[in-house]
This record gives structure tokens, C-alpha cells and sequence, in this order.
């Protein structure tokens, strides 16, 4: 330090004095003195942030005292001054580039393979020190917990905070309060030694996460477990994190993960009973023989159970997951959304997320993206999801440099700046560490948080897997390398803590638990599903029966629901279209008639609401609608502000959420499906832009909503809204894939829906919730209809007694059915197109029925409507090319229909676009002359 006359020149109030300076100097470089201006100019670009930094918050600033014009004035003990702010400034630049960049250099890898730097600007010699300078004291106006240290003290201050087995990245937030908490979290924390009893309960889940993978790999040689080796870190990890939260108020943990050490924590950390796990093993089923269901296998799936901490329970679920990876990470977070809704957790601190990944694929997967977007948005938020990568430093045999463009797998996360805290995975004491203050994070900021669990995979993909044949260096080290659990137990020896032989009984007991259990798994059996229970209570499978449930709603609870549409608050102002709209609405309400899709619509969700149920509804412009139609939201012309009239129903009605979405397919899918699952008394929908939207949340599809309930037993009631219909607009723009949907029909798994009617979307909407069990439903949504006259219905179609059609059969007046020459059976907007053209004909002869609901197959009504056309042939006729659409799904259907009728027709006729590549043309002329002629054909005589 620089002292003239025993007054220490670099006080605050000094930092003042150069801070005004180097003000000046950006604004008149010849303002200043030329010894000033060289050290300003030498000092770049880093100058504005390390002299802020260096005056301290502005809080804590003294007054600045005004510099004299005169250069003499500037000059007042100018030299010392200097060279004690370059000693400061230097130090401080210093200490912001490990805090951007010391975790570069932290000591992360357990195998030490992972051989990077020096960088060079975490060495003190690149800011103009040298070794004679370590000893010398500098000011360092309290930062790193000292007001003046060493430049030996900072280095070691700064490699012991940044450098070690805890590596941080936080410096890319962009919210100073959240970056100085974690700031103070490490920079001034002092590190004792955990107690001897929190050391022993860490050895202690070490153990059992390492003693039971070795007792499945004794007792079942070679078959798949997907074992936690090399990163049994992950359980001392998930324990502190349990037990953290619960101090902080959190009483539940939704909890998603791969397939790698799914077993440990299903047992060890979830409760799943080990007898359990073992019946599996020897092939037996996951339930009981009476429940039907195909299953999966033991590491796909999920449970539940409760934990007791600190004399509180905490509820864990840990949701079933596919192997697609990522796939169950926008699952977990609606299932957290919707049980903070049910508890009333509106500050979202009761119920929070655990995601674990894999390091390939949390770098590699879309859905990770797409989920972190979610996490702050006002419709999709949760509070915070705590991420935990288990970085095995390989995906199945592809190595980090072919795996990701970027140094870590965890750097997308940087995208939604979440901190990052990286750690060893053999330095369980540190792993606990940063769980706890990852916890604390996220219920302090409620915000994402992500743990980088540096570790290794012992064994290959699986545990019949040759690892060595692509990683052979890396796994000739691991098969040096002691267990994780080996290493902590010499350190707690050596400290003292626990002896050989505690280490020694710890195992045994532990074994020796398991092999009791091993012998109850001999008769063990599953006694009841666990799938009715809880917020499922009081519902039941899928009777098969007509299943019509209670949809009908008085007229006059209409009429009030349509009231509350059409009613906007005194002084709101309307765009003039929209007022003409509800103007319309309303004369159609009082009429009783002229229902239009979207008022039969509002009119099913506002009824519901009214009677307790919550809606929930999102999607790409879901509050105006893609097609201008809904206007669930109004919004005041001059200050913009919201009004939803279907919040305005009815006083103590349930809430109606409608939530524009980001540009995300499979992750609101995965939401809102996740949502569905954790709560079957809410009406959730998801709206896709175009129907062909959907292609990118295929895999939450495939792989949850048509066959959760089949694997996991899982009811869903998601309901997902495509538009399709063929107006000319293009292959991407006309069709829905409505034979993809129909492809995974089966066992009753889903309903597929193509509807005519304003009335039986009204209906089918309904009875979502008005039924006694959940499916899921897709309903392929008109777009050029959701206006035409056609489609409305009447008010009466919707009061007591009515309810959804499955067919409608032919409504006209046409010739005696014993005359009729042909059945045209359709399903969707070909009907009107139908219609048009046989009464331009004038053939009385041909009767026209709509299927409504094409899965379940509606077998039973579909008969009684042919049985009446004794003569008749049927044709099947659709706009979707032959081998799309609904043709190759009904074709055998409808002849088993028929098979069992007494009539002529045998089998149905096609009569529909060709075979092709592209679902439609986009040439619009084209498409009018193939829709043209596919009626004319249907209709030919």
C-alpha cells in the first residue's frame, strides 16, 4: 500500500476521487492529467467495471468531493495514489476473472482425464505481478471477505473458492441480487467440517447406493439395471437436497430421471420396497393380475411414497419415463404446476422439480431447451426446478468433443441464466454442499438451478456392455479407480470419524437387510394398484358401455353463462370488430340458435367453470385464436389491459386459465400432459396453431399419452385440439396426421374425434370431466367452418338430457331407406362439401352419414344407422390421400359392421384423393379440381 503522512490513500473516499476522474477521462480524455490519462487508457475496456466495482455499491458511497479544474489540484499525492489503485485495480481484475473463469480450472474429473488449461488469465503474473509481489497488502475494499489482503492470501482465497472440487458459474446472471448472494455463499463462507453424525449418514447412503448395485449384479449377472456405479454421489446429493427443502418449506418433491440409477432411487431415496424390485427381477408383474395393463420394464418405471424428515413428511413421486431421454422433464414440471395449484401454493414453496440428465443428453436434447424456456413464464412457472446432470463424461460410446459444441453440457442452461455449480462427484462433502445451497437458490429466487455432477460410468451403456471397445484409456482409469464410497470411507478413517471395522459393519448390515428381502420377494405380490388413490380417488376404469357421461346444462345456466361472454365492465374499450362479434353472440344466445363452434365452445368451458370445475387451456395464440375465432381474452384498446368474461361467469366459480405459449410443441405438450396426470379434476387443453404443429411433440405422444396408461397405468383427460381441413392452404396447412393418431388406437387408449357439429364439440368437451374415468382426446378441429352456418347448433342442443353423438346420421329428407342406392360414410368438414353437391344433383338416393368419433369405434351405433340400407353400397369417402387419413383405419372396421348385418354391402368403397407423398397440393387450383372430383366420385351413380 501506498502511504503518505500515515493516511492510507485508497479509502473510499479515494475511490471516489478516481472514479470521478476516469468520468471525466470518458468524457474529455484532456481533462485529465496526462499521468491519469495514461493509466486510464492503459487500463481498456476493464476499467468502467473494475473502478464500479472497486467504489463499492452505491448504498455505501461516500459524497464525492469535487476535483479543482486546475491539473495541479489532480496531481495531490498523484503518484502514490496511482500506484496503489494499479495494485487495487490489477487485483480486482484478477479476482473478476476467477469468478468468470476459475471453475476452468477447478478440479472436477475424478479420473483426472480431463486435462485443461492454464489460462492464462487466472494467473496473477498476467496483471503485472510478480513473485516479489505476493507478500505485498492490497486494498481490496471487502471483497473476498477482507477489507486489504496479500496478493499471496488473494490467489489462495480465490483457488480455494473457485478452483477446487466446487466449480461455479454465475457471473452471466444478469440480476446483481442473485449473483451477490451466490457471491457471499462462496466467496465468504468459511467451510468447517461437517459433524461426525451428517459424515456417517453420508457414508451411510454411499454404502447402501453402492452395496445394492452389487447385490443386483451378484444375485442377476448380466441383466440390465443401468446401475448408479461411478456416481453414487447423486444420493447424498438427493438426501440433502430432501432434507434442505423441507427446512425451507418444501412437503413435496416431484422427481424425474433417466434410466441410470433409476433402481437406487426408487428404493434408497423414493422407498420403493426392495422385495418389490426383486419380484421384478424374477420376471413377475408390477400389478396385480386383475389390472390390466402391458407394462414396462423395471427401470422405466415410477412411484411414490412418503419420507419422514425432521419430524415432517414429505411426499416424493418419481414419475415413470420412457427411454426418449429427456422426454419427462416438461412431464414433471405441469405435474409440479398442478399440485401447487391444488395445495394452493401460490408462492410455489411447498411443491418443487428434480430433473436429473445425462450429460449427452441434456446437451443434446431439444426438450431441455424447451422446457428451461418455460420456467419463468407467467402460465408455465413452477418456482424454480433444482437439475441435477450426473455427468458420466460420455453418452452411450460418443465422447464429449463429438457430444456438444460447448465446454460443459450444462451451458444451455446459461440461456435462462441459471447458476451453475459444478462438483466432483468423489468429494461427497462438497456434493452435499452444493445441494444444499442449490435448494436455497431455488426457494429464495424461485429460479432453476443446476447441479453439474462431475462423475464416471463404471460399467457400459449397461452392465453388458464392453466400454473398453471405443474408451479404452478411460476405462482402463475407472478400473483403477477406488468407489467413491471406498475413498470417503479412508477419508473418514483417517480423520477419525468411524474405523475399519464401523466401515466394514455398515456394509453387512446393509446386505444382510437385502437378503431378507431377497427371500420376501420369493411370495411377494402385489395387492393393489396405486392408481386410483390420492386426487384419483373416486374414479374408475373405463366402463364399456355407451359412456355418454352427464354433458347436458339447463338452458337458463346457459343463458347466464352466455351473458357473462358477451359482458365487459363499464368504460372497457372494445376494438369496434370485437364488439360487433359479441353483439352477434348475443342476439344468437337470445335467439337460442346460430351457436357457433367457438361459442359452443365458451359455453362448455364457462359452464364447468361455473360448476367448480378449473380449465386450463393453452397453446400458440390460444386467447385470440389462431383463426381469429375464440377472443377468449379482451384486451382495452387504449392501456391494454385484460379482461377473460369467462372469469366473470358466475361469483365463486372456478378459475379459467387460457395461456398463449411459447413456440413449443413438445415441451407444452409434455406440460400440460404432466399437468393432466397430476390432477384429473382440472379440463386441460392444449390448441395447436395448425394441426401439423403436433409432428413436434410426436414423441410425448407416442411415448406417454397413448400408452401411459397401458405401461404405467396413468390416466390422462388431456385434450388436444388440431386443426385440419383441406381449404387449399398447403400440405403443412391442411392436415393434422389424422392416421398417426388413429395408428396408436388401441385397448381403449385414446378417443379420436373429427366433429360437424357446434353442439358435439360442446358435448365432447364436456365429458371430459362429467364421466367417471379420464382419456385422452384429439380432436381434429375445423378452420374454414368455425364460422359457416352449417356447424352452429342450437341452444337446446346442449340443455338436459342431450349428449355427443358418436354418428349423426342422415338429417335430410331424402328417398325410403329401402330405396337409397348408397351410404356415404365421412367424417369431418368433406361432409358439407357433401351436402353442397348432391343437392345441386337432386339425388334423393344417397344417404350421407357423419362418423363423429372414429376411436373407440363406435361398432353398436354405426350398425343400427346401416341396418336401415338394406340395398345400399357404402363408400368411404375422405379429403386425406388413400393411405392417409381415416380410410386404412375404418376400411376393416366398417366390414365387420357389416358382417354383421343383414344387408347387401359387404365391404365399404374408397373415394378420396390418391395415394401421395404430401398430405395436399399447394397449388390451389389443383386442390379445387381434386376435391371437385372426389365428391363427384362419392356421389356418382
Amino acid at each position: 500500500m501506498a502511504d503518505i503522512d500515515g493516511t492510507t490513500f485508497l479509502t473510499g473516499n479515494n475511490a471516489g476521487f478516481i472514479a470521478e476522474l476516469y468520468a471525466r477521462f470518458l468524457d474529455d480524455p484532456n481533462a485529465v492529467d496526462a499521468s491519469w490519462r495514461r493509466f486510464f487508457s492503459e487500463l481498456g475496456d476493464d476499467a468502467a467495471e473494475a473502478l464500479a466495482e472497486f467504489r463499492g455499491p452505491s448504498w455505501g458511497q461516500p459524497t464525492p468531493r469535487l476535483i479543482a479544474e486546475s491539473p495541479a489540484a489532480q496531481k495531490i499525492d498523484a503518484d502514490a495514489l496511482r500506484h496503489a489503485a494499479i495494485d487495487s485495480i490489477c487485483a480486482l481484475n484478477l479476482i473478476r476473472a476467477y469468478r468468470v473463469r476459475g471453475h476452468l480450472e477447478a478440479d472436477l474429473d475424478p479420473l483426472g482425464l480431463d486435462k485443461r488449461g492454464p489460462y492464462p488469465e487466472l494467473d496473477y503474473r498476467s496483471y503485472g505481478f510478480g513473485e516479489s509481489d505476493l507478500d505485498r497488502e492490497i486494498f481490496i475494499n471487502n471483497l473476498l471477505g477482507r477489507e486489504r489482503a496479500t496478493l499471496r492470501e488473494i490467489v489462495a482465497i480465490l483457488r480455494a473458492t473457485y478452483c477446487g472440487t466446487i466449480g461455479v458459474e454465475y457471473m452471466h446472471i444478469q440480476v446483481p441480487a442473485e449473483r451477490a448472494w451466490i457471491q457471499e455463499k462462496f466467496e465468504k463462507r468459511s467451510r468447517p467440517a461437517l459433524a461426525a453424525p451428517l459424515r456417517k449418514q453420508i457414508l451411510e447412503t454411499l454404502t447402501a447406493a453402492e452395496t445394492f448395485e452389487r447385490f443386483l449384479d451378484r444375485r442377476y449377472t448380466g441383466t440390465k439395471r443401468f446401475g448408479i456405479e461411478g456416481a453414487e454421489s447423486l444420493m447424498p446429493a438427493l438426501e440433502a437436497i430432501l432434507r434442505r427443502g423441507c427446512e425451507l418449506g418444501i412437503c413435496e418433491f416431484v422427481i424425474g430421471m433417466p434410466h441410470r440409477g433409476r433402481l437406487n432411487v426408487l428404493a434408497n431415496f423414493v422407498g420403493k420396497p426392495f422385495a418389490a424390485i426383486f419380484s421384478e427381477f424374477q420376471g413377475n408383474a408390477t400389478q396385480p393380475e386383475h389390472v390390466h395393463g402391458s407394462g414396462d420394464v423395471k427401470y422405466h418405471l415410477g412411484t411414490s411414497g412418503d419420507r419422514e424428515v425432521g419430524g415432517q413428511t414429505v411426499h416424493l413421486s418419481l414419475a415413470a419415463d420412457p427411454s426418449h431421454l429427456e422426454a419427462v422433464d416438461p412431464v414433471v414440471l405441469g405435474k409440479v404446476r398442478a399440485k401447487q395449484y391444488q395445495r394452493g401454493d401460490g408462492e410455489r414453496t411447498q411443491v418443487a422439480g428434480i430433473l436429473m440428465h445425462g450429460d449427452a443428453a441434456f446437451a443434446g436434447q431439444g426438450l431441455v431447451a424447451e422446457s428451461l424456456e418455460l420456467s419463468d413464464l407467467l402460465g408455465f412457472c413452477t418456482g424454480g426446478t433444482i437439475h441435477i446432470i450426473v455427468n458420466n463424461q460420455i453418452g452411450f460410446t460418443t465422447s464429449p468433443s463429438a457430444a456438444r459444441s460447448s465446454p460443459y453440457p450444462s451451458d444451455v442452461a446459461k440461456g435462462v441464466q441459471a447458476p451453475i455449480f459444478h462438483v466432483n462427484g468423489d468429494d461427497p462433502e462438497a456434493v452435499v454442499e452444493i445441494a444444499r445451497v442449490a435448494t436455497e437458490y431455488r426457494q429464495q429466487f424461485k429460479k432453476d438451478v443446476v447441479i453439474d455432477l462431475f462423475c464416471y460410468r463404471r460399467h457400459g451403456h449397461n452392465e453388458s456392455d464392453e466400454p473398453a471397445f471405443t474408451q479404452p484409456l478411460m476405462y482402463r482409469a475407472i478400473a483403477r479407480h477406488p468407489t467413491t464410497r471406498q475413498i470417503y470411507a479412508g477419508h473418514l478413517v483417517a480423520a477419525g470419524v468411524v474405523d475399519e471395522a464401523e466401515v466394514a459393519a455398515m456394509a453387512t448390515r446393509f446386505v444382510a437387510g437385502l437378503e431378507a428381502q431377497f427371500e420376501a420377494a420369493k411370495g411377494y405380490r402385489p395387492n393393489k394398484a396405486d392408481w386410483l388413490e390420492g386426487a384419483w380417488a373416486g374414479l374408475e376404469e373405463a366402463s364399456d358401455d355407451d359412456r355418454r357421461g352427464d354433458t347436458g346444462v339447463a338452458v337458463d345456466t346457459l343463458r347466464e353463462a352466455g351473458r357473462g361472454l358477451v359482458t365487459v365492465p363499464e368504460g372497457f374499450r372494445l376494438n369496434p370488430k370485437i364488439a360487433r362479434q359479441l353483439e352477434a353472440k348475443r342476439a344468437a344466445l337470445d335467439a337460442g340458435e346460430g351457436i357457433d363452434w367457438a361459442t359452443a365452445e365458451a359455453l362448455a368451458i364457462a359452464t364447468l367453470c361455473a360448476e367448480g370445475t378449473h380449465v386450463r387451456m393453452s397453446g400458440q395464440d390460444t386467447g385470440r385464436g389462431t383463426f381469429s375465432q375464440r377472443h377468449a381474452v379482451l384486451f382495452d384498446q387504449e392501456t391494454e389491459e385484460r379482461y377473460v368474461p369467462i372469469n366473470h361467469v358466475r361469483a365463486g366459480q372456478a378459475p379459467f386459465e387460457i395461456i398463449d405459449s411459447p413456440l413449443s410443441e413438445a415441451g407444452v405438450v409434455g406440460f400440460e400432459y404432466g399437468y393432466s396426470l397430476a390432477d384429473p379434476s382440472t379440463l386441460v387443453l392444449w390448441e395447436a396453431q395448425f394441426g401439423d404443429f403436433a409432428n413436434g411433440a410426436q414423441v410425448i405422444v407416442d411415448q406417454f399419452l397413448s400408452s401411459g396408461e397401458a405401461k404405467w397405468l396413468r390416466m390422462s383427460g388431456l385434450v388436444m385440439l388440431l386443426p385440419h381441413g383441406y381449404e387449399g392452404q398447403g400440405p403443412e396447412h391442411s392436415s393434422a396426421r389424422v392416421e398417426r393418431y388413429l395408428q396408436l388406437c388401441a385397448e381403449d387408449n385414446v378417443q379420436v374425434c373429427n366433429l360437424t357439429s357446434a353442439a358435439n364439440y360442446f358435448h365432447a368437451l364436456r365429458r371430459q370431466i362429467r364421466r367417471n374415468f379420464r382419456k385422452p382426446l384429439v380432436i381434429f378441429t375445423p378452420k374454414s367452418l368455425l364460422r359457416a352456418k352449417e356447424v352452429t347448433s342450437r341452444l337446446d342442443e346442449m340443455g338436459v338430457g342431450t349428449s355427443f353423438h358418436r354418428v349423426i346420421a342422415e338429417s335430410d329428407a331424402i328417398a325410403p331407406d329401402d330405396q337409397v342406392r348408397r351410404v356415404v360414410l365421412c367424417s369431418g368438414k368433406v361432409y358439407f362439401d357433401l351436402v353442397k353437391a348432391r343437392a345441386a344433383t337432386g339425388d334423393e338416393r344417397v344417404a350421407l352419414t357423419r362418423v363423429e368419433q372414429l376411436y373407440p369405434f363406435p361398432f353398436n351405433t354405426l350398425g343400427k344407422v346401416l341396418q336401415r340400407y338394406r340395398n345400399a353400397e357404402i363408400v368411404w369417402c375422405q379429403e386425406e390421400p388413400q393411405n392417409m387419413g381415416a380410410w386404412n383405419f375404418v376400411d376393416r372396421r366398417i366390414e365387420e359392421v357389416l358382417a354383421g348385418l343383414d344387408v347387401a354391402a359387404k365391404r365399404p368403397r374408397f373415394a378420396g384423393r390418391a395415394e401421395a407423398a404430401s398430405p395436399a397440393t399447394g397449388l390451389f387450383r389443383r386442390h379445387v379440381e381434386e376435391q371437385t372430383h372426389l365428391v363427384a366420385e362419392a356421389l356418382a351413380a
